[in-house]
């Protein structure tokens, strides 16, 4: 197997996964410096990235998103097969660019108990409904759903 310590820059692609012995784990999508030279069907590299130092471990579990450019450097592992991706075992990682925050434009039904709310991505305000179906009211803000039902199941306020 052959080694060789390098920087590499890329992006995240999916959010990074706890691993075993507290480790951290996710995979780097790297372009190279010519890619406007290439084919554009022309595949990216992905190197499989591990990080035991703690301090890393943690910033990947809460503070790494997919589309971050990070700049790692660590030891790389070529792969033993071909189609196998390169592993890369991370010493230092310096976020170069963060992903743009993504914003909720779709609609997501969530349940609390016996009432399903509506949560719009282009509204603040979200309708209640019991989970039969039937009209509770709409509240100001996620935060003030809780002032249409109560905990125990009973309609606080709204139209019912």
């Amino acid at each position: 197997m052959d080694t060789k310590h390098c920087a590499v820059d890329g992006w995240v692609d999916a959010i990074p996964a706890p691993g075993s012995h507290g480790t951290a784990t996710f995979d780097l999508t790297i372009r190279p410096a010519d890619a406007d030279t290439l084919p554009e069907d022309a595949p990216d590299t992905v190197v499989s990235c591990t990080s035991a130092v703690a301090g890393i471990v943690h910033e990947l579990l809460h503070g790494i998103q997919p589309g971050d450019l990070l700049r790692v450097t660590g030891t790389l592992l070529q792969p033993s097969a071909p189609g196998e991706p390169a592993r890369l075992t991370v010493d230092a990682l310096e976020v170069l660019d963060t992903a743009l925050i993504p914003v909720l434009s779709d609609m997501v039904l969530d349940r609390y108990a016996n009432y399903v709310v509506v949560f719009d991505g282009d509204h603040d305000q979200v309708p209640v409904f019991t989970a039969s179906g039937r009209w509770v009211g709409l509240a100001d803000n996620a935060d003030a759903i809780a002032t249409l039902i109560d905990i125990d199941g009973r309609v606080n306020g709204g139209d019912a």
